[in-house]
């Protein structure tokens, strides 16, 4: 396991020792896709550890469940009674075009609008594949971006080496970092409960940023999580609001604008997943958001890094598959002809896990030294992770879920009673719980 945990401690500066694991078996995979998920979630304890050294005088051991680790990265939510909505739009996909394959990511009804209007189709399968059918697939990929939708083109390891934004993202460390000096926190955790007083603003969406601030949540943050009024992903909702408040603010607007401010002003930890210009569009840049509070621990994420042409493109997990050659790892690895993605989303699991690893390691510093800072990570610089550790050997099959497996007590949701898995991590006596069940989006105020 010390081989993917190995370049994410040391980007976070981290010791390995006080790690122990438990859980045979592996996600059927090209890629070592379970090794990704016990070590991303190992990071965030080996954080949570070294925050605690001080207060606890002793490093409290990290317990990893590598199978429950696993089956986090697919879902935790267990609906009693009821179903979540389908996770993919009626023509999100993998499309052949005339020289390719390219992927169609049309869950938000602007993205499919766009693709739709650059295929001159209805939103019928059979009509998008005959559209398609007639593109050349770098072609039809930038004709998508270009009219504000998201698509990628499959492209092998070897093409994405040599892309320019192949090459930007390769040359990226896996978490970019500026400090500050600031003035130090106090400390209002527990043994049990070890970010309990830090608050949290959550600007995020699909998927990794809303899994960063739910394992904050899972460890005692308070965390409000803020959308635009007319936002909604009903298929992730149940799954990562989870201990969370959520709220709605125009941004765009002078009164949603100020309401912001003010909560940025008392916010401990910021975390958001626009596009890197999005903010500073919006007169929220890094400069401002630091003007605004000297001390914040600042930590976002976008889908192709933030170097390179692509720096400012739309894009999600099964994207970044598609563009980085995994797609095409796993096409190879089944011999198929089609594209092959992951098991599950492991780039958004992932780095939403290294995000929160990276926001309680800075968290730590600040208390111990005031140093405040801001740091950024990508699905890309992730996904170059994933590939530079090869592909594996069949590995034993994960053991099937069980009864064991699952929290009994009842969560309570707008949607209906539900059960989660039990957590993967236990850092010393602090377990991953959370305060109240999944809400809605916009169920709470914007206020602290």
């Amino acid at each position: 396991m010390q081989t993917l945990l190995t370049p994410i401690a040391q980007a976070l500066n981290l010791d390995t020792d006080a790690v122990r694991w438990q859980g045979i078996g592996a996600l059927p995979s090209a890629f070592a896709v379970t090794e990704l998920a016990a070590a991303s979630v190992a990071a965030c304890g080996l954080a949570l550890a070294h925050l605690l050294e001080a207060p606890l005088e002793r490093c409290p051991l990290v317990r990893v469940d590598r199978r429950l680790a696993s089956c986090w990265f697919a879902s935790s939510l267990r609906p009693q009674g009821w179903s979540p909505p389908p996770v993919w739009d009626a023509i999100a996909g993998d499309y052949a075009a005339r020289d390719g394959w390219i992927r169609l990511h049309t869950n938000a009804p602007h993205h499919r609008a766009a693709a739709l209007q650059v295929l001159g189709c209805q939103a019928q399968r059979e009509s998008v594949a005959k559209q398609v059918a007639q593109w050349d697939a770098d072609t039809l990929e930038s004709a998508v971006v270009a009219a504000g939708g998201c698509a990628a083109r499959m492209r092998n390891e070897l093409d994405w080496c040599e892309h320019p934004q192949g090459r930007a993202v390769g040359a990226e460390p896996l978490v970019l970092r500026d400090t500050f000096t600031a003035v130090p926190l106090a400390w209002h955790g527990s043994e049990t409960r070890p970010l309990a007083g830090i608050k949290v603003l959550d600007l995020t969406r699909i998927l990794a940023g809303p899994i960063a601030t739910r394992l904050l949540a899972g460890f005692g943050a308070q965390v409000l999580r803020i959308d635009p009024p007319e936002w909604n992903e009903p298929a992730a909702v149940a799954e990562v609001t989870l201990g969370k408040r959520c709220a709605r603010l125009d941004l765009r607007s002078s009164e949603g604008q100020a309401i912001f401010q003010a909560l940025l002003a008392d916010t401990d930890i910021l975390v958001h997943g626009y596009r890197a210009d999005a903010l500073e569009r919006l007169g929220l840049g890094a400069a401002q958001r630091r003007l605004l509070n000297p001390g914040l621990i600042d930590i976002s994420l976008n889908a192709y890094g933030w170097s390179g042409p692509w720096q400012n493109r739309r894009g999600f997990d099964s994207l970044v598959q598609m563009s980085s050659g995994i797609a095409h790892a796993g096409q190879r690895w089944q011999q198929t002809e089609r594209p092959v993605p992951l098991p599950v989303q492991a780039l958004d699991h992932a780095t939403g896990y290294l995000m929160a690893a990276e926001a309680i390691r800075a968290l730590g510093e600040r208390l111990r030294s005031g140093q405040s800072c801001r740091a950024r990570l990508s699905l890309a610089r992730t996904a170059r992770l994933l590939v530079e550790r090869g592909t594996v050997e069949e590995d034993l099959p994960l053991a099937a879920e069980s009864a064991d497996d699952i929290d009994p007590s009842l969560e309570h949701t707008p949607w209906g009673p539900a059960h989660r898995l039990k957590g993967p991590l236990k850092v010393g006596e602090a377990l991953m719980a959370w305060d109240h069940g999944a809400c809605e989006l916009g169920s709470s105020k914007p206020s602290w």
